[in-house]
Order: structure tokens, then sequence, then C-alpha cells
């Protein structure tokens, strides 16, 4: 049974950080790309960053470009998010999700091409 788990939420005030993780089990986790997503109230879920299973190609939303970080641990089956220079509309039920199919070589963006999800994790990002 895969299990993903995310922490690291909370109160932040605009320009601070934080920094997401999300603990894998029920699956061999470097063989699968990961992503994180975020919903905001009355939004959408909507793709946010993803990395390879190698760690070695990433993908993000234009919004968050050059403020947060994605990366992964294969020896701790942990994926990170460092999100940095938060900004109000960040503000939303942080998710993290494993691809459907393992070993793909580039980062997919759409929720449906991910088959596993974790519960989520609230930001809250005040002004």
């Amino acid at each position: 049974q895969v299990q993903l788990v995310e922490s690291g939420g909370g109160l932040v005030q605009a320009g601070g950080s934080l920094r997401l993780s999300c603990a894998a089990s029920g699956l061999t986790f470097s063989s699968y790309a990961m992503g994180w997503f975020r919903q905001a109230p009355g939004k959408e879920r909507e793709f946010v960053a993803g990395i390879t299973w190698s760690g070695g190609s990433t993908y993000y939303q234009d919004s968050v470009k050059g403020r947060f970080t994605i990366s992964r641990d294969n020896a701790k089956y942990t994926v990170y998010l460092q999100m940095n220079s938060l900004k109000p509309e960040d503000t939303a039920v942080y998710y993290c999700a494993a691809d459907r199919v393992p070993l793909r070589t580039s980062v997919v963006v759409t929720t449906s091409r991910y088959g596993y999800w974790g519960q989520g994790t609230q930001v809250t990002v005040s002004s």
C-alpha cells in the first residue's frame, strides 16, 4: 500500500520561507517521478513543481520559478519543496504525488498522470 505523508506546512509572513517534506512508503521510491501540487479555496488543484525519478530534471510553474526548489533524497524516500520569498497568493493546501508510471524520463504536470497522493499540508502566508 502506497503512502505519501506531507509535513512542514504552517503559517508564515510574506517574504518568509517554509520547507515541505513528503515521506513515501510502499513503492520503489527511486523509480518514480514526484510532484508537488497545491489547491487554494475555490480553485482547482494546480501543478507547482516536479522532479524525475533520478532527480536529474525538474520543472516549475512559472509563478514559483526562482522562489521554490524541489529536491529528493532517494535513500530517505523523501521529496522536498523549499519555498522562499513566500507570497499571500501561495496560500493553499500542498499535496505531493507520485507518478503512475515508473522511470518516466520527463516531468509530468497534469494531475491525471499521478497515481498516488498524500493528504496535504496547509500553507498560509499572511501579508
